[in-house]
């Protein structure tokens, strides 16, 4: 199994000293129970005598493996836990944006929650696997030291419990599945109710309608899938059990007549048998954990993301970020084609071919939906063009150096995530230069900073996108993108940021272009290109109002 493999590359020694400690265990129960049942049926004293000394040292031994594999037991399972959550969280870091985007948020948090306690919880039980696995071989091995005619008489009765238990696994394994599918859209579902809840409770009919209509039925889906892998489970588990018996039965009441057989192997033999239960019934029990890792492996192999991949050489790897400069950022026929909800054609930008200089201010115009923000996610290098080249100081930018090439762009989105630390910023200076910042932008009475922690993110829309120019200024990068910017922004801020912040940047040799509806604004630009239903177009520079014609430079 691909877990597995998964826990021997991260925790090889933690994972073969817990299989090891558990099978030493294991075996050491099951001679146990062979010195028992041969100090029950022998009358020599002198052999009674060899045999006390070989229980008090299997003893010590069990209890010594017992407290080794209990300890490494525990180890392993925060380890599991804990590189699990991180090797995801990397595998998330070196995936596409667009493919995180066309997975959801709710599957990328199903993966981080769900999955990762399925694989954990099936990783930690191999130990203890291992251990009554030991015991159930052992004391195979033991029924076929006392009697191998007799073990054989047995074994078709064993193999018919195992097949009949298997094909009562799989239906089992179809409801998990189900299960896991719908633990997606319940995340789904609770992350509409968090940031809908304003929405919601407005109107009592909305809200009634979304517990009624939409989480009611995917939460009972769950359940009631659930519930039925759990109840096959459980019916499996007592079958193996009646098949225990069954055996027992075997032994007691068929075996006599098919062979002489004494009473002391008969004693020996439902002995055994009854000893094996309780081993059988935890790895019965432990079973359900490894269908619940095989559908976490599944799920997380269909969002496209590896469970043993190697990300030490992703393009997550830290790239140089000082001393960049930009000379020239050039489009060549660039385009990105994705699929839109709700609409039957796929949505094509470009082929785009555009030029941008050093310390040039650009403005992007365009009317909604026409691809202003994926020209932004395509110009920062977060979306990889389909066809197309993008050079940087005339060096083809290609999956090899993309990481290094996202390095020269600060950039503020119209969504922009603020975090409550200023991180990535090596800079003794930080909190005396972010409080310079903070004046400027005039959050110095709201935000304080004190190394590096921001003191809070409780703020309005148009303070969270000052906060986050705050982090662009601070990163001090040759390229700055800011999109929808001053959306958010009253009046008279939005003209600081136009006629004060925007000309200061450029001042200092910072290439900006800035996504923006604020015509009024136009006549600031060096030049000014435009989007229509992605198709770019470019106009003459520093105009005072919408130009008047525009002429196509791309089709």
């Amino acid at each position: 199994m691909k877990f597995i493999s998964f826990a021997l590359r991260s925790s090889r020694g933690i994972v073969w000293l817990a299989i090891l400690a558990g099978i030493v265990s294991g075996l050491s129960h099951t001679g146990l129970l062979a010195i028992i049942n041969t100090a029950l049926t022998s009358s020599s004293k002198p052999a009674g005598s060899i045999l006390l000394w070989q229980f008090v040292a299997l003893g010590v031994l069990m209890f010594i493996s017992r407290i080794v594999s209990g300890i490494l037991l525990i180890q392993l399972s925060q380890s599991a836990i804990y590189r699990l959550r991180m090797h995801f969280s990397r595998q998330i870091l070196s995936t596409g944006l667009r493919r995180l985007e066309e997975i959801g948020t709710p599957k990328l948090l199903a993966v981080l929650t769900e999955d990762v306690s399925a694989l954990a919880g099936a990783l930690t039980t191999i130990p203890t696997i291992c251990m009554h696995v030991a015991i159930v071989c052992g004391c195979l091995v033991y029924l076929g030291w006392l009697s191998w005619r007799a073990l054989l008489c047995l074994i078709p009765f064993i193999v018919l419990g195992i097949v009949t238990y298997n094909s009562t696994m799989k239906y089992a394994m179809k409801s998990l599945t189900l299960a896991r599918q719908g633990y997606d859209s319940l995340l789904k579902h609770f992350r509409a109710l968090s940031d809908g809840i304003k929405e919601l409770k407005l109107h009592q009919h909305r809200s009634e309608a979304f517990l009624s209509e939409v989480l009611e039925p995917t939460a009972a889906a769950l359940r009631q899938d659930n519930t039925r892998g759990s109840n096959i489970f459980t019916a499996a588990q007592s079958w193996g059990q009646l098949s225990s018996y069954v055996l027992i039965a075997v032994v007691i009441f068929a075996l006599p007549s098919l062979m002489n057989i004494g009473p002391g192997l008969l004693t020996g033999y439902a002995l055994i048998i009854l000893y094996m239960l309780t081993p059988l019934e935890t790895i019965l029990a432990a079973l359900p954990a490894f269908g619940r890792a095989n559908v976490a492996v599944r799920r997380i192999e269909d969002l496209g993301l590896s469970l043993v991949g190697d990300t030490t050489n992703s393009n997550t790897a830290v790239a140089e970020t000082s001393g960049l400069t930009l000379n020239t950022l050039e489009f060549s026929n660039v385009t990105h084609v994705y699929y839109r909800e709700r609409e039957d054609n796929n949505f094509v930008l470009g082929p785009i071919d555009l030029t941008i200089h050093a310390g040039e201010l650009i403005f992007l115009v365009g009317g909604n939906g026409s691809g202003k923000t994926t020209l932004g996610k395509l110009l920062t290098g977060l979306y990889v063009p389909e066809s197309g080249e993008i050079r940087l100081n005339s060096q083809l930018i290609t999956n090899l150096n993309r990481n290094q090439y996202r390095q020269y762009f600060s950039a503020v989105f119209s969504d922009c995530y603020l975090f409550e630390k200023l991180l990535g910023l090596d800079n003794p200076k930080l909190d005396t230069q972010a409080r310079e910042y903070l004046v400027q932008l005039q959050l110095d009475a709201k935000v304080n900073v004190k190394d590096g922690n921001l003191s809070t993110l409780d703020l309005s829309q148009g303070q969270r996108k000052r906060l986050a120019l705050l982090a662009a200024y601070l990163e001090d990068r040759p390229v700055c993108l800011f999109d929808e910017w001053a959306a958010d922004q009253d009046p008279q801020f939005k003209e600081i940021f136009y006629l004060h912040l925007l000309p200061e940047l450029k001042s200092r040799g910072k290439t900006i272009v800035v996504i923006s509806h604020d015509d009024r604004f136009y006549r600031l630009a060096d030049r000014i290109v435009r989007l229509d239903y992605g198709r770019l177009y470019a106009d003459a520079p520093s105009l005072s109002s919408p130009p008047a014609s525009i002429t196509e430079v791309a089709r």
